[in-house]
């Protein structure tokens, strides 16, 4: 049941639905003869799937801490946010905003290039369903590594938009350092560098077109807490980042996420990488 294999039990234990394999199987017709598919159509079928069924959450799997410099300490209040925007019946859910955050490390850069719309200093840009904030302040160990961003937030903004009509480039999902769980994320990619490892008839050794980096396990990622609850096989999309399933080794004191598929497709990065 390895979540990288193509099997019926590692396929449930990725988050596969019954009902995304029946689309693919549909898709791909009946062959008479022995053919090959191409992996990425699976994956359009379980992100067809997902995004009609799976809520909304959100999670930073590589935390980066935002202190809010002009929020009132030990405040706290809670933001509206949307579980699933193709699904209205799903309502809605409180998540709560405090003056300590925590975003994605790669959503901030010290010296952005042009194309680099997020967070940088100076820059405003919009947390996902609260305010729009600036970096003010960056903090730095002794080793230069980034531990910590100071930002102002605009009170007028709450919801995510300006009354003065200015507009942001970009919108950061977040979750509050106080109140949400530390988990365990594990990455899935490509069982094999190549997309076909038969294509290559002289080399018959499967073990050298094995991809190194198929598994990738996160720990100290965060999640919002209404993710407390979650249950072995419950799937979710965690905002901006793809689809995730609760994992049997997860557990009341640690909560463990298998990724399902990215939201885009990856495949050029890995062959990149190989």
């Amino acid at each position: 049941d390895d979540p990288r294999m193509p099997t019926i039990s590692g396929l449930r234990r990725r988050g596969y639905t019954p009902e995304s394999i029946r689309i693919f199987c549909n898709r791909i017709g009946v062959a008479k003869a022995a053919s090959t598919v191409d992996m990425t159509l699976l994956e359009y079928c379980i992100r067809e799937d997902l995004n009609r069924r799976a809520p909304r959450m959100m999670a930073v799997l590589r935390p980066l801490k935002v202190i809010i410099t002009n929020y009132p300490e030990g405040g706290g209040e809670e933001i509206q946010a949307i579980n699933n925007p193709e699904d209205p019946s799903a309502g809605t859910r409180k998540v709560p905003f405090t003056r300590e955050l925590y975003i994605e490390q790669d959503d901030f850069m010290e010296n952005p290039p042009k194309k680099f719309f997020r967070l940088a200093p100076g820059r405003e840009v919009r947390l996902r369903y609260a305010y729009f904030i600036t970096c003010v302040d960056v903090v730095k160990d002794g080793s230069g590594n980034i531990i910590e961003l100071h930002c102002a937030y605009d009170p007028a903004t709450r919801g995510g938009d300006a009354p003065d009509g200015r507009k942001v480039k970009s919108t950061l999902h977040w979750v509050s350092a106080e109140h949400s769980r530390e988990a365990e994320v594990r990455l899935y990619e490509y069982l094999f560098v190549q997309a076909n490892p038969e294509e290559d008839t002289e080399d018959k050794d499967f073990i050298s077109k094995l991809n190194p980096h198929s598994l990738d396990v996160l720990q100290g990622c965060r999640v919002e807490p209404a993710l407390s609850g979650a249950t072995t096989g419950n799937t979710y999309q965690f905002e901006r980042l793809g689809y995730f399933c609760v994992d049997p080794d997860s557990s009341a004191d640690k909560l463990v996420f298998n990724r399902t598929v990215t939201l885009k497709d990856t495949w050029v990065k890995v062959q990149k990488r190989s």
